[in-house]
């Protein structure tokens, strides 16, 4: 018996594959840092002149920018530097979380140029409340960059909870069920800015966002690069979220990593979420702050430095659960690391110890024993404003040509 073949594939026209080049030749500049035209030629296959005529059309639309003259050390003429453009398009990310939002942009090489954090219960007000404050500081955010020759292409939301199609399915901690939160957002910053073009407007959840900053920014960007790891959000509540391959595992609904709801005891204390004894109830803020009998996170490290037995007691505690929970999730997806962000970052040294004495007593590839790195705090580069913004401009080097 025979089949007929499918329809074949349709090839790629000359356009598409002009789009494809000048990303690839984008992208090498933006990850080398600075370049030349014959290094870029090398290093992605293409002939010089195909490359030249690529530059040269960055060059207009103000992508890239050129300087000076850069020896090789070999035969022939000096190349011109070539760099990515620190003005012109650039991404805005804007974290709501429980009690602050945060709000940057950063410009194509990824770089954090403007921040605006403004620090307030969000809790006491309605969703639309919120989003309309987040919105003001975002117009804020816009106005100081374009002061610096930046102009914003798009922007991302990243929010706490079920983030899907635009509306926070669930958010426990700040009580909002679907919320349209993309679409208030937008309609809020449109009223703000007047006679302006409407910016197109994506969002994530905060986890996500800042294991993004983390991939591009931190562990997944040094000498050594970790490619595979959990990341943990401590706030309020527990955010995760899982980088496989370099990329993020999202789960069949874009779901996948909250393990601030995995059940550290099923007999334990009621959570907003519905169920009882999630890891958040022994190990989120509130909870490390009623552990400690404390009312601010900076005291929590201040305490610790200074031995105070209670707040010590409680961040073993805490870590011990960690460390209960994280070695199923270390069990079923196998990391290279596991990486505290958020306000565990600066606890590291008193929740370490507790949570690894449990992973490596737990996990049944015997690889995780104490003090061997592979559970460490966040890097200081990157949270979640900044992963979202920079999924704004990830977007631009993708496909510049839809930008210049």
């Amino acid at each position: 018996m025979t089949t007929s073949p499918g329809p074949a594939a349709s090839k790629a026209d000359k356009d598409t594959v002009r789009r494809h080049n000048l990303s690839l030749v984008l992208r090498t500049v933006r990850d080398e840092g600075e370049t030349t035209r014959a290094a870029v030629a090398a290093r992605v296959g293409l002939t010089r002149a195909a490359v030249s005529s690529l530059v040269e059309q960055l060059l207009a639309a103000g992508f890239l920018t050129e300087r000076g003259k850069t020896f090789s050390g070999q035969a022939g003429r000096p190349g011109t530097a070539l760099r990515v453009a620190l003005t012109g398009p650039a991404g805005l990310g804007v974290e709501i979380n429980v009690d602050y939002v945060s709000v940057c942009v950063v410009d194509l090489t990824g770089a954090d140029r403007v921040r605006l954090t403004e620090y307030v219960d969000n809790r006491s007000a309605a969703p639309g409340e919120v989003l309309e404050r987040a919105a003001r500081i975002a117009a804020r955010t816009l106005d100081s960059a374009a002061g610096q020759d930046l102009d914003a292409v798009g922007v991302r939301l990243a929010l706490p909870g079920l983030v899907s199609g635009g509306r926070v399915r669930q958010a426990p901690n700040l009580g909002w069920n679907g919320v349209a939160a993309q679409s208030l957002f937008a309609s809020a910053l449109t009223a703000l800015r007047p006679g302006r073009p409407a910016l197109p407007i994506g969002s994530d959840n905060e986890a996500d966002a800042a294991a993004l900053a983390e991939l591009w920014f931190g562990v997944g960007a040094g000498p050594e690069p970790v490619r595979d790891f959990l990341y943990l959000s401590g706030e309020t509540g527990v955010g995760g979220a899982v980088v496989v391959g370099g990329g993020l595992l999202r789960g069949a609904h874009g779901f996948a990593g909250e393990i601030g709801h995995a059940v550290a005891d099923p007999d334990g204390p009621p959570c907003r979420c519905g169920a009882r004894g999630c890891l958040e109830q022994y190990a989120g803020q509130d909870a490390l702050l009623r552990g400690a009998g404390l009312d601010a996170v900076p005291e929590l490290e201040q305490r610790a430095r200074a031995g105070d037995a209670r707040t010590v007691a409680a961040l073993e505690r805490a870590g011990r659960m960690l460390g209960l929970v994280l070695s199923g999730a270390v069990n079923l997806l196998d990391p290279e690391a596991v990486v505290l962000g958020g306000i565990y970052r600066p606890l590291v040294p008193w929740l370490a110890p507790a949570a690894e004495r449990e992973l490596s007593g737990r996990v049944v590839s015997g690889l995780w024993r104490a003090g061997d790195g592979r559970l460490r705090g966040s890097s200081s580069s990157g949270d979640a404003a900044r992963g979202a913004a920079a999924v704004v401009v990830r977007e631009v080097a993708a496909d510049p040509a839809a930008y210049g």
